[in-house]
């Protein structure tokens, strides 16, 4: 195993950009076609393009005329032969149209990617916040 960041990197080059123009195709095209996600909105998995593209557009419509910024902090990763696996702090701060920042939260991110011959796609992607024992919510903000 190396210490290579690159694929994910570029992984998360093309995630940031992709959700900034709430570009469907565009974020899809970053997984699998048997992907499969633990994400932290809603449904406890998710299985397949299909559905992810599904709850992407259902995100992506959801924001309006609101754009999204994500910011990758402390990004790891690791490459052997075909698969790499990386982790990373996000930020994702909704703006107005008028770039005006309008909320912000925090989420932990890890991810497997393979490579398919041309191009790394993401096979697993897990997404999770910590949880504050004594008030049984979730903390959307890094300390």
């Amino acid at each position: 195993m190396n210490n290579s960041l690159e694929p994910i990197t570029e992984f998360l080059q093309a995630y940031k950009a992709a959700v900034y123009r709430k570009d469907v195709d565009a974020f899809v095209a970053l997984y699998d076609e048997q992907i499969h996600v633990f994400d932290m909105w809603g449904a406890w998995e998710s299985k397949g393009i299909a559905q992810w593209r599904a709850l992407t557009l259902q995100w992506f419509s959801s924001l309006g005329e609101d754009k999204v910024v994500v910011g990758v902090d402390e990004a790891q990763g690791y490459a052997a032969g075909d698969f790499a696996s990386g982790h990373a702090f996000l930020t994702f701060t909704a703006v107005s149209k008028e770039g005006q920042q309008l909320r912000s939260l925090n989420n932990r991110i890890t991810i497997v990617l393979k490579n398919n011959g041309s191009s790394w796609k993401a096979i697993h992607q897990h997404t999770s916040a910590p949880i504050d024992f004594s008030t049984m919510q979730v903390e959307l903000h890094k300390a």
